[in-house]
């Protein structure tokens, strides 16, 4: 009966090592792969119009956007100090 016993308890610890070792490659090959574009470009779009919903990513372009797109709307406070 402890035989089987032994048996067990080096297998309970060979299977902890596989896990442990499948955990290491499974994060070294999510670091191959790189990182999402298109996460990084929807991160990248901070600037949102207050009109439209539309997103930018910096004040140059939302004020371009915002003079061209809805000319009769007063400007934004934010976007008053902004050289297009």
């Amino acid at each position: 009966m402890p035989q089987f016993l032994f048996l067990d308890m080096a297998r309970g610890q060979q299977k902890i090592q596989s896990q442990q070792k499948n955990a290491k490659k499974q994060a070294g090959q999510k670091k191959k792969q790189g990182h999402d574009q298109k996460a990084a470009a929807k991160a990248a779009l901070i600037y949102t119009c207050t009109v439209c919903r539309t997103q930018m990513p910096d004040p140059k372009t939302f004020k371009q956007h915002f003079e061209s797109k809805h000319p009769k709307t007063p400007l934004p406070p934010e976007l008053a100090d902004v050289q297009a």
